[in-house]
């Protein structure tokens, strides 16, 4: 027989809750929305370190390889557009991008290199043929099977990607030619970059705030687009309608990585030497002066140091050196050379790290934030963390420097093209879960309904008081091969058994029902709470009265306050349903009696 609220009670509890309830007098309200679940984690690694956005690989050099043999795992889902996605299309994601000047639009990557966009689509930046914005992912159909290798995007935005067949597409903001097809009217869709590229390999793609570069295999670089301040390298201030060789002082050297500030650009040879050229009224190009620079000059305060890394903020460069060593030039307002002050640098200037080395730095065009991982794994962050000006580099507790960028930049984009760890291993966690239910595995069977659970007695152990207490040597349960259950059901035993792999339950509410008397009886608190949320979730008018005496009978007080107060929210509808009058005497009396007190029945 269903009881009561008297007879169901394990212990004694006052009824002042109850009294708490507001009285209703005001038109029903809608059930707690659910939490949106959090994206599953996605594990990535960068795909290269192009400077200032979402670079691409840098070069031939082994050692300038060395951030694609990382194993440094990156949640997408701490970039916050990321949460609009389904479980299974961030299970689908090999590479992603997070662009734009809000943080707004993002690119992706699927395990079968089709490709995705999706956002707010201002000036066209998602190539889907509109200016629609979109939270919902749409198909690049001209980007499928096209293998992406480096991914750039500007502040229009604009983007600018290149693919493993060393072609060239650009699409977005136009307004300076910088899409290089030597009009300027907005691209909607991608277009292959011809002009001068066409005989070229392009292993790697960079953008400024509205100018663009692409460096080829052989180490030749081009570059397109706003030229205000001679970013473009060609000698004038003239806007580059389309892809033109720098030359001058890169004349007969082979350049292996690139980078953008808003609007200066930086590039490395061969030999280690740094070239800057552009804007430099911050000293960003490292000159010791803040004169622009109308090609490229040699960065001549680096002289004797192989630099293998550049990147490039807003207004501000970060080197990294073959030893291990970082230094910084450029503007310093927010803190981001690590300095210790807001002063500007015109020169390089070696930053410490705690006498560690480093291995990897991080900027981003379109923000004046800095990070750096050292060989010890950690990462430090300055510059403006989230409003906040922060002089010395500060270690954080992320496991890479993506993560500075996800939660701490402004805005919160990635400052590079992420591609998904291809590594073949699997994590604790992962094996464990891949494990349940698996008879080739295991030394434990259970028998509920007729049906077999796999399970492993270690893990049970492990992670169950009950099963602890229950494999002791003098229990008969500890010698058997098969353990019968029969006071719950199939569904409901399984996912407890899958809890304990996989710490997460996945239940309609009915079942949530029956788990919730199980973790009621096997003292599983936390697994009380899960329960107690899926049936929060699920509630309705049709079973809110079901909830609410299962939730008297587990002993369940959260679930059954909040059930109560549903049922009372909606009470003209509750009170037609089946489940409110096949309930037995006590317990409907005994909610007529508390709804009564909270003016339920006022007319």
């Amino acid at each position: 027989m269903q009881r009561g609220w008297g007879s169901a009670r394990r212990r004694p509890r006052s009824a002042a809750r109850w009294r708490a309830a507001a009285p209703v007098t005001a038109p029903v309200t809608a059930p707690t929305a659910p939490t949106a679940p959090t994206a599953p984690t996605a594990a990535v690694v960068a795909s290269g370190g192009g400077g200032g956005a979402a670079g691409g690989p840098a070069g031939d050099a082994a050692a300038r390889n060395f951030m694609r043999h990382s194993n440094i795992m990156v949640d997408v889902g701490k970039w916050p557009i990321f949460t609009l996605l389904s479980p299974q299309e961030i299970a689908s994601i090999r590479k992603a991008c997070v662009f734009g000047t809000s943080a707004n639009e993002a690119i992706y990557i699927t395990h079968n290199d089709e490709v995705f966009v999706f956002g707010l689509n201002c000036s066209n930046c998602l190539g889907t043929g509109d200016n629609q914005s979109t939270i919902v992912p749409k198909k690049l159909e001209a980007l499928c099977g096209k293998k992406i290798s480096s991914l750039s995007y500007g502040s229009g935005p604009h983007v600018l990607l290149c693919t493993e067949d060393g072609e060239v597409y650009a699409w977005g903001h136009n307004g300076y030619s910088q899409l290089g097809n030597g009009a300027t009217n907005q691209g909607i869709t991608p277009v292959q970059v011809c002009t001068n590229l066409l005989i070229k390999r392009v292993v790697e793609v960079a953008c400024g705030s509205h100018h663009s570069m692409a460096l080829s295999a052989d180490g030749d670089l081009y570059a397109w687009g706003y030229n205000n301040c001679g970013q473009v390298g060609s000698g004038s201030t003239a806007n580059q309608p389309t892809p033109r060789r720098v030359s001058n002082c890169l004349q007969g050297k082979m350049v292996v990585s690139i980078a953008c500030g808003q609007t200066s650009s930086m590039a490395i040879v061969n030999n280690g030497e740094v070239y800057g050229w552009g804007y430099n009224g911050n000293g960003q190009l490292g000159l010791g002066n803040n004169g622009n620079q109308l090609t490229p000059c040699r960065v001549a305060a680096l002289h004797g140091v192989c630099i293998l890394q550049i990147v490039c903020g807003y207004a501000h460069t970060l080197a990294l050196s073959d030893e291990g060593l970082l230094y910084a030039w450029g503007a310093n307002t927010y803190g981001q050379l690590g300095t210790g002050n807001k002063s500007n640098q015109l020169s390089p200037l070696q930053i410490m790290m705690e006498k560690e080395r480093v291995v990897e730095i991080a900027a981003c065009h379109s923000a004046h934030i800095s990070a750096a991982r050292t060989q010890s794994g950690q990462v430090y962050m300055w510059g403006q963390c989230r409003g906040q000006s922060v002089v010395l580099p500060h270690l954080t507790h992320f496991a890479c420097t993506d993560d500075v960028f996800a939660c701490f930049a402004t805005p919160a984009v990635m400052w590079r093209l992420l591609s998904v760890e291809q590594e073949d291993y699997l994590t604790v966690a992962e094996s464990l879960r891949r494990e349940f239910d698996s008879p080739e595995t295991s030394d434990l069977k259970f028998r509920v309904d007729g049906k077999y659970i796999h399970v492993h007695k270690a893990v049970l152990k492990i992670r169950c008081e009950h099963f602890r207490t229950m494999f002791q040597s003098y229990w008969n349960e500890d010698m058997k091969e098969v353990i019968e259950i029969d006071q719950f059901s199939y569904p409901v035993y399984r996912a407890f058994l899958e809890y304990l792999y996989t710490d997460c339950v996945d239940l309609l509410p009915e079942d949530a029902i029956g788990l919730l008397d199980l973790a009621t009886s096997y003292c599983e608190n936390r697994l009380k709470k899960l329960c107690q949320h899926i049936i929060k979730r699920g509630i309705t008018v049709e079973n809110a009265f079901s909830l609410l005496s299962a939730a008297v009978r587990y002993d369940a007080e959260d679930l059954e306050e909040f059930c109560f107060k549903f049922c009372v929210n909606h009470l003209t509808d509750v009170t037609q349903t089946t489940a409110f009058w096949q309930m037995d005497g006590p317990l409907l009396k005994e909610f007529i009696a508390k709804a009564s007190k909270c003016g339920a029945f006022r007319n």
